[in-house]
């Protein structure tokens, strides 16, 4: 065989051989379209699903891009539980809470009023069971579920009036999150659940009379200072606050096992940034409220019992209705039983 035969032999083979890379290359390569609650210049809650989504793309060297889209432009900001379910959209950045129209089991996994701080949170999520009792519920609709923030406590709200007593709640409208929620019925307080973005406008429109949403940094980019100017704490309703990564299972299945594992690297650490950075900007924030005429109050011991009793009977009541509730509940329960004799002896009150 001539040498200029052999050389084009050669080249063929080498172009064969290349385009079948190309195209496993390409096989390879997962993109995924990912909603967030969260719009982007939110202080937290909106670079994290960002920050997630770059750590995966550069640890997988390109082979994982998620695209996150603001709220609205798939699917409205809360709705997103659904389209994640049936692969309408690949996956979601959100909070449990958003979910409980769906099971208000999910609210375990979001914020519990009188429940840990983050530390323990995500200690009982990772290493106490909650993680696997996530992924039993989550895992019915086809959904894969990753804790992938945890933020400090929250403000436990905004109104324009000062609360004096508990009659104050009476007849109020307040945009309220998760089972904290139910506790603030009880005082006579009309709840609803809304995304970020909405809340302002409902205030300004008077379609409700207060809200709270998340913490002062957080509150600050909404702008509820400029409306309601009484901020009252503790967040007794949220200590700690938990966020989520959700993918269709289908889609998440896409992935190699060492992918899989990206992603969940990405998540834990994103869930400590969040967390130092939730501690890192709150008091500047809360500064900046008192410039602006904000009054910040904390809630009387006499009225935190009250707040602690009726959540005694809301929780007494969401599982005796509610198997999943109940199951959930006392594995946190057991948890936070034997978590006890460290957090109350290992920690300075």
């Amino acid at each position: 065989m001539r040498l200029s035969s052999v050389m084009k032999s050669v080249a063929v083979a080498a172009l064969a051989v290349s385009t079948v890379a190309t195209f496993s290359n390409a096989e390879a390569r997962v993109r995924m379209k990912i909603h967030s609650a969260f719009s982007k210049n939110i202080a937290i809650l909106g670079p994290g699903g960002h920050a997630v989504a770059d750590a995966v793309e550069k640890m997988s060297d390109g082979e994982v891009r998620m695209k996150v889209f603001e709220p609205g432009a798939l699917v409205p900001g809360t709705k997103y539980y659904d389209p994640v379910s049936t692969g309408s959209i690949d996956g979601a950045w959100g909070a449990p809470g958003y979910n409980v129209h769906k099971n208000l089991a999910f609210a375990f996994f979001a914020a519990v009023p009188f429940g840990p701080r983050g530390g323990e949170y995500v200690a009982w999520m990772r290493h106490g069971g909650g993680q696997e009792l996530a992924d039993e519920l989550y895992g019915r609709d086809n959904i894969k579920m990753f804790v992938c923030n945890v933020i400090p406590p929250e403000s436990s709200g905004w109104f324009r009036r000062e609360i004096k007593s508990l009659d104050d709640l009476k007849g109020l409208k307040m945009r309220f999150y998760g089972l904290g929620a139910k506790v603030m019925e009880k005082f006579g307080v009309s709840t609803q659940l809304l995304a970020g973005g909405d809340i302002y406008p409902a205030l300004e429109l008077g379609s409700i009379d207060a809200t709270e949403f998340s913490m002062p940094v957080i509150d600050k980019d909404y702008g509820f200072y400029q409306i309601a100017k009484h901020n009252y704490f503790p967040g007794w309703h949220q200590p700690a606050s938990l966020g989520e990564m959700l993918f269709n299972m289908d889609k998440f299945n896409e992935l190699s096992d060492g992918q899989k594992v990206m992603v969940d690297q990405a998540c834990q650490a994103q869930t400590l940034r969040g967390f130092a950075e939730g501690e890192a900007t709150q008091g500047p924030a809360m500064k900046f409220f008192e410039t602006k005429g904000v009054t910040i109050h904390r809630w009387s011991d006499d009225i935190l019992a009250e707040f602690r009793a009726a959540w005694k009977e809301v929780i007494a009541d969401e599982i005796a209705g509610n198997e999943d509730a109940k199951k959930i509940w006392g594995s946190y329960s057991k948890f936070r039983e034997e978590y006890k004799v460290w957090g109350q002896n290992g920690y300075l009150n």
